[in-house]
């Protein structure tokens, strides 16, 4: 960890569906130092190889893709990435956000000690009690093993594709719903 302004730089990992989105969303807000695309939660079958983005997408390691969010807890705090993280896609559904289907898409939170799980599952159970129709939250809260940083074409993906009709028809709109519903946490 290095110093920033007299506090130590985190690190947080979620998984919200793909990380072309959350890479995108997140790299927009006050205090975020750097977002860097990945996977986490699954296996390989051997401990030393990192996961390729094709593996992961085959979903038969068990990974999802998440992003790792190194920010300055004196301008942003984990609460307020929780916030994001949980207004910036669907935590109702199972291993699907949007057109993307699979386990490597769900909703989770790593977290790497107790008070990071503990601010996870009571902002969980602050949506849960909101929800009047029935539906339940299903994003998993589970201790960060590892962390594999995705391959490079991966990182900035949405800053160097503008123009890919995925970045216009599914990023685009996320990115302005967040602008928008959290104005007050986004850089000017």
């Amino acid at each position: 960890m290095k110093t920033v302004y007299g506090e130590q730089s985190r690190t947080a990992v979620f998984g919200g569906g793909c990380f072309w989105c959350t890479e995108a969303i997140f790299q927009m807000l006050k205090g975020v130092e750097k977002v860097e695309p990945g996977y986490a939660g699954g296996s390989t079958g051997s401990p030393q190889a990192a996961p390729t983005y094709e593996q992961v997408s085959s979903g038969t390691t068990g990974h999802a893709e998440v992003i790792r969010v190194t920010y300055d807890p004196a301008i942003i705090s984990y609460e307020d990435l929780l916030t994001v993280f949980f207004g910036s896609h669907d935590p109702t559904t199972p291993n699907r956000q949007g057109a993307d289907v699979g386990k490597q898409y769900r909703s989770v939170i790593f977290v790497a000690d107790e008070n990071e799980e503990q601010e996870a599952r009571a902002k969980i159970q602050e949506i849960q009690e909101s929800l009047k129709d029935g539906t339940r939250v299903v994003t998993q809260v589970i201790p960060l093993a590892t962390f594999y940083v995705a391959e490079e074409y991966h990182r900035n993906y949405f800053k160097e594709n503008t123009s890919a009709p995925y970045c216009q028809l599914i990023i685009e709109p996320k990115i302005e719903k967040v602008r928008k519903r959290f104005a007050e946490l986004v850089k000017e």
